[in-house]
């Protein structure tokens, strides 16, 4: 009895769940073909399929993380050489080459600098801190205070309308231009006779000033990395 019952509850236990539906595999199309000359086999498969139109640039897809911050939420270090007064070297933008005073960090991580507009003509200015070069040269910021509107969103500009051809008359289809606006020219001028009465304060403002108002330049065998700013 007991052998047999064994058998018989060995062969219970080996059910398992539900069968899942084998897949098929696709049936793959073959044509035989001839093939003359001697010791080649006489026929040979080769298998049908359609070439495709194109191909895809990357094997596989990156998938995009959705969680990804834009450059304004990151955590933006500053540089040990760059403090408020520094002077900067612009190496970037249509007024590279110029020496601007470094005035503060705004929270998008970008510089606000100025030249100031009244010795160089550079205005108040944001650019990214890897586009200067911080030299040893600085001017003392005591007592000059900044307006507590200079921030990102002050220099973010308006977009331009153009006319479209229904609006307005025929041949009135110019852009708009862009103007200066008034607070931004009372901030300028705030700003600048904060910064020059530091200066002309200085023992040595005549060539603080030279050297503000002259632009950088490399000669012939100059290397910026070999040099002492």
């Amino acid at each position: 009895m007991g052998k047999a019952d064994k058998k018989d509850g060995s062969s219970k236990l080996k059910a398992v769940g539900p069968l899942q539906p084998k897949r098929r595999k696709a049936p793959t199309r073959m044509l035989v073909k001839s093939i003359s000359g001697e010791k080649n086999g006489q026929t040979r498969k080769v298998r049908i399929c359609r070439m495709p139109r194109s191909y895809p640039t990357e094997d596989r897809r990156k998938r995009r993380r959705r969680n990804m911050k834009c450059f304004k939420d990151h955590t933006h270090k500053l540089r040990a050489s760059i403090t408020p007064g520094t002077v900067l070297i612009l190496l970037a933008g249509r007024h590279k080459g110029k020496r601007v005073i470094f005035l503060k960090q705004l929270r998008s991580g970008l510089l606000l600098v100025t030249g100031p507009y009244n010795v160089n003509g550079c205005p108040l200015r944001r650019i990214n801190q890897i586009y200067v070069i911080a030299t040893k040269t600085k001017v003392d910021m005591n007592g000059v205070n900044l307006p507590e509107r200079l921030t990102d969103e002050y220099f973010r500009r308006k977009k331009l309308k153009k006319p479209k051809q229904n609006e307005g008359e025929i041949f009135d289809t110019k852009k708009e231009e862009y103007t200066v606006s008034e607070e931004r020219k009372e901030d300028q001028v705030v700003v600048d006779n904060q910064l020059l009465d530091v200066i002309r304060k200085s023992p040595e403002k005549k060539l603080l000033l030279a050297y503000l108002s002259a632009m950088f330049g490399l000669g012939s065998r100059q290397y910026p990395h070999k040099m002492m700013f």
